[in-house]
């Protein structure tokens, strides 16, 4: 079915403005997914917060102008599905690595992050990243670790005389 020219710029509009506020993306080739198969997916983005949508190769090029997805350009060749994480960088790559795990026909043909397209064998390593819970975890067990030593080191010094002074204790009873 043809689309209008207003229906056309809507959805240039629309995929434009997740664009401009996502944080990574995809892009696969769905060929070979039944629809059942497809609904699923786009449940699943939902639910990790993540904007999946078929959209023709000619209306991505034009609405990814002006975002840091311009880069996808080489990965759009034949029927393309667009993941945008909006909320984790590696939201879109975790769902897609899980679908192409389910289904063999689907393939990633690239990942864009931070303004530089990657190919498809780099979607283990993207969808690895932490999300934003995760990373800020990760940084306070780090901010933590000096603190902790030093205390463990400050709490050393007197633990060590006590003992010291348990075992010359225990020496002189055994003696006498």
């Amino acid at each position: 079915m043809a689309l209008r020219l207003e229906d056309k710029q809507q959805i240039v509009a629309e995929v434009n403005e997740v664009a401009s506020g996502a944080l990574s993306a995809v892009v696969a080739d769905y060929r070979g997914m039944t629809v059942d198969q497809l609904t699923e997916l786009r449940a699943k983005a939902r639910e990790t917060g993540v904007y999946l949508r078929v959209v023709r190769n000619t209306l991505a090029r034009r609405a990814v102008v002006g975002t840091e997805f311009e880069c996808m350009d080489p990965a759009l060749v034949g029927p393309s599905l667009f993941a945008f994480s909006l909320e984790d960088p590696g939201a879109a790559a975790r769902l897609l690595k899980d679908a192409v795990k389910e289904n063999d026909m689907l393939e990633v043909r690239g990942i864009a992050l931070g303004g530089k397209l990657m190919d498809g064998s780099q979607l283990e390593a993207v969808a690895k990243l932490p999300t934003k819970d995760q990373a800020i975890s990760m940084l306070m067990s780090v901010m933590n670790a000096p603190i902790t030593k030093l205390a463990q080191t400050l709490d050393a010094v007197p633990t060590k005389l006590v003992r010291t002074v348990q075992a010359v204790k225990e020496q002189k009873e055994a003696a006498a």
